[in-house]
């Protein structure tokens, strides 16, 4: 076993930033997004197979996006805005709690923590 002396000092730096935890729920809830759209496939028709892939995947590049550059919020933030209306008006047409209420609820979550983050940026 090695010991390091007093002389080497380890500096322990954060992943990201205070924005790292949105980049795992925006993985979640791109995650969630493909999975309903799976789910969709089984219940209805393709299309919900391929409009879940397609905005899963564009959630999933928004929150890695926002992994790599901790600032640029924006692509994630017009991504999940545009998944609120869609899936809103589902919601409102359908009324199903199960996948369109909880991909409804993980989106209004993201646009919701992005805003916050938006806020309490310091002013440049």
């Amino acid at each position: 076993m090695f010991l390091s002396g007093p002389s080497e000092k380890r500096t322990i730096q954060k992943a990201s930033g205070p924005l790292e935890p949105l980049h795992c729920i925006g993985l979640s809830c791109a995650a969630l997004v493909a999975s309903g759209g799976i789910t969709g496939c089984a219940k209805a028709s393709v299309l919900s197979l391929a409009a879940g892939l397609l905005l899963g995947g564009l959630a999933s590049l928004g929150a890695h996006q926002l992994s790599q550059y901790p600032r640029n919020i924006w692509v994630f933030l017009a991504i999940s805005g545009t998944l609120n209306g869609i899936i809103g008006m589902r919601f409102h047409h359908s009324g199903w709690i199960r996948p369109v209420g909880l991909i409804l609820g993980a989106s209004l979550l993201m646009v919701t923590k992005l805003g916050i983050s938006v806020l309490n940026r310091p002013c440049q």
